[in-house]
């Protein structure tokens, strides 16, 4: 009976959140995930002379990257609202 009292006061010390597994994947698993992305672009398209296709593929990349950092930043979405409402307003 005191282990499942001890494992008990262990989970309700902190509060139950996703913040450990959002900040382990923002410092682990995207920075891999670029490097695979820029070592698979220079692999498949450097070696063949394709800057074309490296390039458009890129532009791909930016376009994903642009869209999880605005998944991973919280006010993100409405800063940049008020900023293109800032644009036609004044």
């Amino acid at each position: 009976m005191s282990t499942m009292t001890t494992l008990h006061d262990l989970a309700q010390e902190g509060g139950l959140g996703t913040t450990g597994v959002r900040d382990w994947i923002l410092n682990n698993v995207i920075p891999l995930l670029l490097l695979v992305v820029a070592l698979l672009l220079l692999w498949l398209g450097g070696g063949k002379g394709d800057n074309a296709g490296v390039m458009r593929r890129l532009g791909g990349v930016i376009v994903a990257l642009a869209i999880i950092g605005l998944a991973v930043t919280t006010d993100a979405g409405k800063n940049i609202g008020t900023w293109i409402a800032g644009l036609f307003t004044g």
